[in-house]
């Protein structure tokens, strides 16, 4: 394919590191003027190019965008907005197809998670069946680590330093008290059907009896029965109990312990606000004085804290999808594969987008300890590299510095979407 154009978005939640994939697909297309001419972003994500929003990242400076690998969020905006099937809503597909052709965009990037690489697999069967040349590459994120066919996913890393760092030093909080005040502390994390931030809390701990004392994961059906009392021995055996808890876990009939009752654009039960429930009922119960926590948006935007190999992993991530698309590559996603736990070993793979799109990836039962509240060797030897390390950004005035972009919209050729 001779120069064309390139369209990047980002997509879903944002992570710490969502931004060092849009550095490598910038920086990677940039040293290829002759094939790949503007990469535009979509403001806002996929609505960028449903209402024809673009944005020309040409015009942000080699400084502003080597600052983005050390910058947190989602610099060009992300959303929430999952496109139907193809039958069902033609008409958004064939509008992105015909903003494409206005721009002659002939490379999709979508930096996303299961939705997202759904998303980017019906972009491209709707490219072939319009008879329009698109290569559509997606890009792996998200702080849930539930992708398939991937060793691990850009942004959980970092959530998992984040989460690991924090939980250590409120269990040390706590216990400097337990004798006179808090007794139980709970931290509620991310994971709607998948503990594998809720394991890498875990990591707090690497001592027979260290905080965290219990972990509950959504993979296991939560009872409240048994849950007190092990919350009760440790209590009396430790003096203090401290538990993170995955906002996604269930009762035994498979109702979230935590729901609200709403649903986000993708269709998801909204959650949220299982670490206060938890902490009533220990009130209520057992009687012992609680400190409860979310960590919520702290947890995916800490980039102060973030873990080096998962900065790596995502600026890796965004370097491949332009290769691959430059290979002629269609349809594909890279990802991690892992080829040794010690030294920590890995290379950039790749897999089809048919694979993975709208597929979760739970966490295994055997990095769960088989009395189903802890993580077992093997999920620490696999957990362990993906925090190691230090990227710290720089910083100004005490705080981190962080990069704004001019974000310089395009002209638009076509009428409103009203579809």
């Amino acid at each position: 394919m001779s120069q064309t154009n390139a369209f990047y978005a980002q997509s879903g939640g944002v992570t710490a590191v969502i931004n060092a994939s849009a550095c490598g697909v910038i920086e990677t297309a940039r040293r290829y003027p002759a094939e790949i001419g503007t990469v535009y972003a979509g403001r806002n994500g996929i609505l960028g190019a449903l209402h024809e929003d673009l944005i020309d990242t040409g015009e942000e400076t080699a400084e502003a965008i080597r600052a983005l690998r050390h910058t947190p969020a989602g610099a060009f905006g992300s959303a929430r907005y999952k496109l139907k099937g193809l039958e069902e809503n033609r008409a958004e597909y064939q509008r992105l197809i015909e903003v494409f052709r206005a721009h002659q965009i002939g490379y999709f990037f979508y930096n996303g998670g299961g939705d997202s690489q759904d998303t980017a697999h019906k972009v491209s069967q709707m490219g072939a069946a319009m008879d329009y040349p698109l290569i559509c590459i997606g890009i792996p994120k998200t702080v849930d680590n539930d992708l398939p066919l991937t060793d691990c996913c850009p942004g959980f890393g970092s959530a998992a330093k984040y989460l690991a760092t924090s939980l250590r030093e409120a269990a040390l909080d706590v216990a400097s008290m337990a004798k006179t005040s808090t007794k139980v502390f709970i931290m509620e994390v991310m994971g709607r059907h998948a503990g594998w931030l809720t394991a890498a809390c875990g990591l707090a701990g690497d001592g027979p009896g260290e905080a965290p004392h219990l972990l509950l994961f959504p993979e296991l059906p939560f009872v409240a029965e048994d849950f007190l009392k092990r919350v009760q021995e440790t209590v009396e055996t430790r003096g203090y109990c401290v538990i993170a808890v995955s906002e996604g876990i269930k009762t035994p009939d498979g109702k979230f312990l935590a729901e609200s009752g709403l649903r986000d654009a993708f269709g998801h039960a909204q959650l949220g606000g299982v670490a206060p429930h938890l902490a009533q009922l220990v009130r209520d119960r057992l009687g012992y004085k609680y400190h409860w926590a979310v960590a919520d948006y702290l947890q995916r935007a800490a980039r102060h804290l973030a873990s080096r190999t998962d900065v790596r992993q995502a600026y890796a991530v965004g370097q491949a999808a332009v290769k691959l698309a430059l290979r002629g590559r269609n349809a594909v996603m890279p990802t991690i594969q892992r080829l040794s736990d010690e030294p920590y070993r890995w290379r950039v793979s790749s897999v089809s987008l048919a694979a993975v799109a709208n597929q979760e990836r739970a966490l295994p039962r055997h990095f769960i300890t088989a009395d189903g509240y802890g993580i077992t060797a093997e999920a620490r030897r696999y957990l362990e590299p993906l925090i190691a390390g230090e990227d710290y950004p720089p910083y100004h005035k005490g705080v981190p510095a962080y990069v704004r972009l001019q974000l310089i919209s395009v002209a638009r050729k076509l009428p409103a979407f009203t579809g």
